[in-house]
């Protein structure tokens, strides 16, 4: 484990491994190793900052670090102010196209401070996060949009921006799943 990821690990524990956060932390950590398991989906260089931003996807999250109420603002804020690398910050900030929930709550330009990155490392991180539930348990990609929007209330922001980002969802997820089968080809 490299020190970003390590970092990561320790810092995203450190903010919901609580009681309160409990369905919160499982679904970080089911999320964290799924990300592992689709390393082999991006380039070798982006492998440790794919798992690392896994870990940190949900830490805008933590109670005192809710600023917005876009989870994905707060945390890469957060990141920021904290050091960690750019690239890092701006997954964090992009991941699971909340740039849609963002224009839902009125934040787009806030969230447009930070960097969008598309590509096989998006594509890992939306995969890795849509394919593991609230309580670290795998879901297939269909019924973890279906659980997120049974939660939320169809007029939260949430729900209206998972319905809206559905087919955008569901294509970073088959990218990265074809890239899986891909690499996982043996060798002739």
């Amino acid at each position: 484990m490299s020190d970003l990821t390590a970092n990561a690990k320790d810092l995203a524990a450190g903010l919901l491994d609580s009681p309160q956060m409990a369905r919160r932390w499982a679904h970080v950590q089911g999320v964290g190793q799924r990300a592992t398991e689709l390393t082999s989906t991006v380039v070798p260089a982006d492998r440790d900052l794919l798992v690392a931003a896994a870990w940190l996807h949900d830490v805008g999250y933590a109670p005192d670090l809710v600023d917005t109420g876009l989870h994905s603002l707060d945390g890469a804020r957060y990141l920021r102010r904290s050091g960690y690398p750019l690239r890092l910050v701006g997954l964090v900030a992009h991941h699971t196209c909340a740039r849609i929930e963002a224009a839902e709550r009125g934040l787009a330009d806030q969230l447009a401070a930070f960097p969008l990155e598309e590509g096989p490392l998006m594509d890992a991180l939306v995969t890795a996060d849509l394919t593991v539930g609230p309580r670290g348990q795998r879901l297939e990609v269909a019924e973890r949009i279906e659980e997120i929007l049974h939660r939320y209330p169809p007029q939260s922001p949430v729900h209206r921006a998972i319905q809206r980002a559905e087919p955008l969802l569901m294509a970073h997820v088959r990218r990265t799943l074809g890239r899986l089968d891909v690499n996982e080809q043996p060798a002739p």
